[in-house]
């Protein structure tokens, strides 16, 4: 295990400025109360890249609002952010074996570095090369127990493959044996690209909740929550669409049995209990659904940030009607905080 001091130095050296341009910030961070007692917010959908990690593809690292520094941290402190969550969305699952380990354990060392130089501010999900499965089941606990990080971030499919797909149990096992959460985040489903050009960027407004449908009704169906029945799956952009319509699922094979071949252990809606579900679903209605369907400690406050989704995340929590204190207090950081074993 790294120490602290060796974080440090390497965080340094890999994201240079970042402490020093810390210490310097001035005191106007917003701190979020409820009832009066001061609470913990941690946004669990928040995104970042590590320099260096896109050249070992032959490719430049993007840059911009991504990177770690003095602004991003100024925007959590306006939005009254104590901890950010950050997860990199997938760009390697095309790589080869070789690359894909240098290539993730470069990256896992380095944001393991930048969370523990800001241990206030940040903690990391570990990446891994999910088309190699017994590899990702390795680079998820090297990430976990040698560099700190406390759970792991994936995609929804791997090129045209499924998770569901017996392949992939390998690292589902070792999501549950470590008991630690999955982020798992959306790009969008490239097969129906054609059909979503035009204006109003359909390819990620109606694309990512999509994918995310689509992977969830896979593990669903296919066994695989059956089979791993304490993943800890937290799934981007409020679930997808899954929760605003999952009364569906359980009427498809009463409807057409003859097209359902595996039986289930429970009615598909009640998996929705056991997945996480993030906050990113922008209405006071929208949000109680997402509460009455899966739960009140089934949610946690995402943003996307530092795409600009919203700004006002923490407020869309505090004043979606019909929340009690306590149910406020587990969205905004308890679920969360139980989940990545966060001192609340």
């Amino acid at each position: 295990m790294w120490t602290r001091r060796t974080f440090c130095t390497h965080m340094i050296n890999a994201f240079g400025g970042v402490i020093a341009a810390q210490a310097v910030r001035p005191a106007t961070r917003r701190q979020v109360s409820i009832g009066g007692r001061r609470v913990k917010t941690i946004d669990f959908h928040a995104h970042c890249e590590v320099p260096g990690v896109r050249e070992i593809m032959g490719g430049k690292t993007g840059g911009g609002p991504l990177m770690i520094g003095r602004e991003r941290l100024d925007q959590m402190d306006a939005q009254g952010i104590d901890i950010e969550v950050l997860s990199i969305n997938p760009f390697w699952y095309a790589t080869d074996r070789e690359v894909s380990r240098n290539l993730i354990r470069t990256q896992n060392e380095k944001l393991a570095a930048l969370c523990a130089a800001n241990p206030d501010r940040f903690v990391g999900l570990a990446t891994i090369a999910l088309q190699h499965p017994d590899l990702a089941a390795e680079q998820l606990e090297e990430g976990i127990k040698k560099f700190g990080l406390r759970g792991v971030s994936i995609g929804t499919e791997v090129g045209n493959e499924q998770l569901s797909l017996p392949r992939f149990d390998p690292f589902w096992a070792k999501a549950e044996e470590l008991d630690v959460p999955v982020f798992m985040h959306p790009q969008g489903v490239p097969e129906l690209q054609s059909r979503l050009q035009g204006n109003g960027i359909l390819t990620n407004v109606i694309g990512n909740p999509l994918a995310t449908t689509i992977a969830l009704s896979h593990l669903i169906f296919e066994g695989t929550l059956d089979r791993f029945p304490r993943l800890k799956i937290c799934a981007a952009h409020g679930g997808g669409y899954l929760p605003s319509y999952a009364d569906r699922s359980d009427h498809g094979c009463l409807t057409f049995p003859e097209q359902c071949n595996k039986k289930l252990n429970k009615k598909p809606t009640e998996y929705l209990k056991q997945i996480y579900v993030d906050s990113l679903v922008f209405s006071g209605e929208a949000l109680r659904h997402l509460v009455a369907v899966c739960g009140i400690g089934q949610i946690v406050l995402g943003t996307d940030h530092p795409y600009p989704w919203t700004t006002t995340g923490v407020d869309h929590i505090l004043g979606t009607p019909g929340l009690s204190d306590g149910d406020r207090t587990a969205i905004l950081g308890g679920n969360a905080a139980r989940l990545l074993r966060i001192q609340a």
